[in-house]
């Protein structure tokens, strides 16, 4: 079958995650996706992490269905290969410092004056206007001026970051959204835009209601550790095996299977358990009431009792209970992809299931620079320039 993004040419000419992985998304799905690296300074996302035999392991996840090619667009002959394969492309995707393109001549206006229909999606920490806008920024930085931190971790301890990069993922679903939108437009009225992506405000929506609150309450949401502050019990409890578990009770109803599960039932009659709000204000009692049942029981039965009472629960899983996990292997969510460098490589599958145009992994993340004759090549480029251009390090 036909891929959905089949026929979209995308250039990725961004470093560090978040364009990156919005590229990657848009590749799963059929776009023809095209790397640009530096020559001798590739994305620094291929130092991240562990590495086998020198091989970095992230990138074969980040990088795959990707073209690789290399291209020095701080020079001139980079700056008008990169228009020439531009002209050709559907969207480009950059995450340069405000300013940093418009000084290589890369700018918009060039660019939509070689191809008007193109979509430029321009991903940084604090977006293109701003007193900050010229801030070097990662998403570490969103995650603490979003609110995340400040509600994450425990309510005596310090703020706490993610161990991963949670706002740029958050940031490359939105730019990968942000450019289908934008593409659908282009086709439509036949004009390309530029997309201003800011990396802190993508997470700062997933954070729910608590700019509305401020405003109309003038209530600050505290730090609750594993609790919420919007139902209870929710929280994570540890089983007879020393196994944890998580327990949420979003709605009512779950929240009275649990109780009646655990032999509390009365407590559902209290006027206070009739909201999720009103519940939360008595976390600690009925914490301790499902913390002590749980504690009681090996995982086993913790999990079958929950699962014959319709009650929300799921292990605490590493990435070794991810994958033995038999609901994953029937979705199918971890797949191996052969690798030409490291062979058989694990690592997760598409975002969703599509019924009739699925999306695929067709390769991994290649060597930096791996397909830069051929890329060159389609775009008129002889061979004895290419060889000129590589012995100039303008790729």
């Amino acid at each position: 079958m036909t891929a959905p993004l089949a026929g979209v040419r995308v250039l990725d000419i961004s470093t560090l995650f978040a364009g990156p992985l919005a590229a990657t998304f848009l590749g799963d799905f059929g776009a023809d996706v095209i790397k640009i690296e530096h020559p001798t300074r590739p994305d620094a996302a291929r130092g991240h992490g562990p590495a086998k035999d020198g091989v970095n392991l992230w990138w074969k996840t980040l990088g795959r269905n990707k073209r690789t090619a290399t291209l020095n667009l701080g020079s001139a002959e980079g700056a008008e290969l990169l228009c020439a394969l531009a002209a050709e492309a559907d969207v480009l995707i950059e995450n340069f410092r405000p300013g940093t393109l418009e000084r290589w001549g890369l700018g918009p206006d060039v660019l939509h004056a070689v191809n008007s229909r193109l979509v430029i999606a321009r991903v940084t920490a604090f977006g293109q206007v701003g007193p900050y806008s010229s801030r070097p920024g990662f998403g570490s930085l969103a995650e603490a001026m979003s609110g995340f931190a400040a509600l994450t971790g425990d309510p005596n301890g310090p703020p706490t970051l993610p161990p991963f990069g949670l706002a740029d993922g958050v940031a490359a679903l939105a730019t990968a959204y942000a450019v289908v939108v934008a593409h659908r437009a282009a086709e439509r009225d036949g004009r390309g835009q530029v997309i201003d992506m800011a990396i802190i405000e993508p997470i700062l929506m997933m954070l729910g209601g608590q700019i509305t609150a401020y405003d109309q309450l003038g209530t600050v949401q505290p730090r609750t550790g594993n609790r919420s502050v919007n139902n209870a019990p929710r929280n994570v409890y540890r089983t007879g095996d020393g196994d944890w578990v998580a327990v949420s009770t979003s709605s009512q109803s779950i929240a009275e299977r649990v109780m009646e599960l655990i032999g509390c039932g009365d407590v559902i009659h209290e006027p206070w358990f009739s909201s999720g709000h009103s519940r939360a204000q008595h976390a600690d009692e009925l914490d301790a009431a499902v913390s002590v049942w749980i504690s009681a029981r090996p995982t086993t039965e913790v999990m079958s009792a929950f699962e014959k009472a319709e009650a929300a629960i799921a292990r605490v899983y590493d990435v070794r209970g991810v994958i033995a996990d038999p609901q994953y292997q029937a979705l199918e969510t971890v797949v191996t992809v052969d690798d030409d460098e490291l062979g058989p490589v694990k690592m997760q599958n598409v975002l969703f299931r599509l019924s009739e145009t699925p999306g695929h992994i067709r390769w991994a993340g290649r060597a930096h620079g791996s397909d830069t004759d051929t890329v060159l090549a389609g775009i008129g480029v002889s061979e004895d320039r290419i060889a000129a251009l590589r012995s100039r390090g303008i790729v």
